[in-house]
């Protein structure tokens, strides 16, 4: 009996082991293979692939609606992707330590406890003595340069100070890699600057990971190592735009000739995919 073989779904087979066995970046933390994504049975990512590099902050950015915070919380374990895979190191989400700051500081507090506790929060599930726990909230006190009573309830802060406890809660566990969401929209811009000089500090002094999603282009650049531009919808990569003025960047460093450039050259990308 003569067997017939279907040319496309043998093609189709071989493309997904290809995608599947192509080996990460060197540099490589986080790797993405073969991630899809539909919403209302219209795609969104499609055999999707990115290598995120360690230690380094990545930027996500690209037109309204292609997917920054869905793509972000795929990667985070927030939302389940219809497929593919996505390594830490090589190892799976439940095997990695990570740190998640939501864009709604206002709703990801717990409003029943004090400031302090909810920085504690995550290293009491952790099981962590208590005697660490008060070094290690101090540890982040001090990092943060923090000048407001951490025994208030989060109702009685303001946005900026809710923001800065949202922070230090997601750095309190020393993650391999740390997701922002959004992190300067809601502030003001002395906030703003507060929030990023400290941001680098910390990523400098623990080496974490951190990718940003933004909808702001300066932000999207000030911060990032690299900048990952997205398509409209179905959403590919437009461009990874690397950006290696030296740390640390100050409120100055937008006039730098490199940001100027390096925002410039962002700003064509996504007129260029808002218009595609």
């Amino acid at each position: 009996m003569k067997t017939t073989i279907d040319e496309s779904a043998l093609l189709s087979a071989v493309e997904s082991v290809s995608v599947a066995l192509r080996p990460a970046r060197p540099d490589a933390h986080v790797t993405i293979r073969g991630l899809s994504k539909a919403f209302a049975g219209k795609p969104l990512y499609s055999d999707f692939n990115l290598d995120l590099p360690r230690g380094k902050i990545v930027s996500i950015f690209g037109p309204n609606g292609c997917g920054k915070s869905t793509l972000m919380n795929m990667i985070a374990g927030l939302l389940k992707p219809d497929a593919g895979e996505i390594l830490f190191d090589g190892k799976s989400l439940k095997d990695t330590r990570i740190g998640y700051v939501f864009q709604n500081y206002r709703d990801a507090l717990f409003p029943w406890i004090t400031a302090w506790d909810n920085i504690a929060y995550p290293l009491r599930r952790a099981r962590m003595k208590d005697d660490e726990v008060k070094a290690r909230v101090a540890e982040l006190a001090a990092l943060f340069e923090i000048r407001f009573d951490l025994q208030r309830y989060p109702y009685e802060l303001s946005g900026g100070q809710m923001q800065t406890v949202c922070i230090m809660r997601a750095l309190a566990t020393r993650p391999e890699v740390m997701f922002l969401d959004e992190p300067f929209s809601a502030l003001d811009f002395e906030m703003t600057l507060f929030i990023r000089d400290k941001l680098q500090e910390a990523q400098a002094a623990t080496g974490v990971t951190m990718v940003i999603v933004s909808h702001d282009l300066e932000d999207a650049v000030f911060l990032a190592d690299r900048i990952l531009l997205l398509t409209r919808r179905p959403t590919r990569i437009a461009e990874i735009v690397p950006f290696e003025l030296p740390r640390p960047r100050s409120a100055e460093s937008t006039a730098d000739p490199e940001f100027v450039r390096v925002k410039a050259h962002t700003l064509e990308v996504f007129r260029r995919e808002m218009n595609a």
